[in-house]
């Protein structure tokens, strides 16, 4: 298979105000557990507080999706459990720098909720980074957040991506601003390289 990436230039403000350090990862149950885990690692590695957020302060329990022969889509089986820092309720976006949301089942669900709903309205009115990766832009096709923009997903998210007026293509990384977006978790290192270059400008590292 041959992996291409898909990028736009991106021009944004150095100025931050004092925000930077702090990115919030919005997910719940049968979140994938890379999906999760990835990105919350990585950007602490780079320096970044990551907080968790979920529908309430509980240990969140992710699931594992993989791929196996014999099978039309991914499997499910049980995978880590991870403790949420916030509920969505007690979020103040204007504290967060950019925001991440994995893929996995808990998007599904997670696009009800009307906390979450104004959490990832906001980020996108203030043109905040955002990285979303494999059923993760079901949330922010939710909010309306897709509309005229290029994205990539979930292969099978396709049509709901059309349906958002986004642009889709099969690509492992697509940046469009400050959206990047990914397939699933074994585009995560293009997905994570790009997400950080943006990040290193709009919201470094302080």
């Amino acid at each position: 298979m041959i992996w291409t990436v898909v990028s736009t230039v991106v021009t944004v403000d150095l100025e931050v105000g004092g925000m930077a350090a702090k990115i919030l990862l919005v997910t719940g149950d049968a979140a994938e557990s890379l999906e999760v885990l990835y990105p919350y690692q990585r950007l602490r590695e780079e320096g970044y507080e990551v907080h968790i957020a979920a529908p309430s302060r509980k240990t969140l329990r992710l699931v594992v999706h993989d791929f196996e022969e014999g099978f039309d889509t991914y499997t499910e089986k049980p995978g880590y459990t991870l403790p949420a820092d916030l509920a969505f309720s007690e979020v103040d976006p204007g504290q967060y720098a950019a925001l991440v949301i994995p893929g996995g089942r808990a998007p599904e669900y997670l696009r009800n909720d009307p906390e979450l709903r104004k959490i990832c309205k906001a980020f996108f009115d203030a043109d905040k980074p955002v990285a979303q990766i494999c059923h993760g832009p079901l949330l922010t096709a939710a909010v309306g957040g897709l509309s005229g923009r290029r994205v990539t997903a979930y292969p099978a998210l396709e049509p709901d991506m059309q349906a958002a007026g986004a642009e889709y293509q099969d690509a492992e990384v697509v940046v469009d601003g400050t959206l990047i977006s990914s397939r699933a978790w074994p585009d995560h290192p293009a997905w994570m390289r790009e997400f950080l270059a943006v990040l290193r400008v709009k919201a470094p590292v302080v």
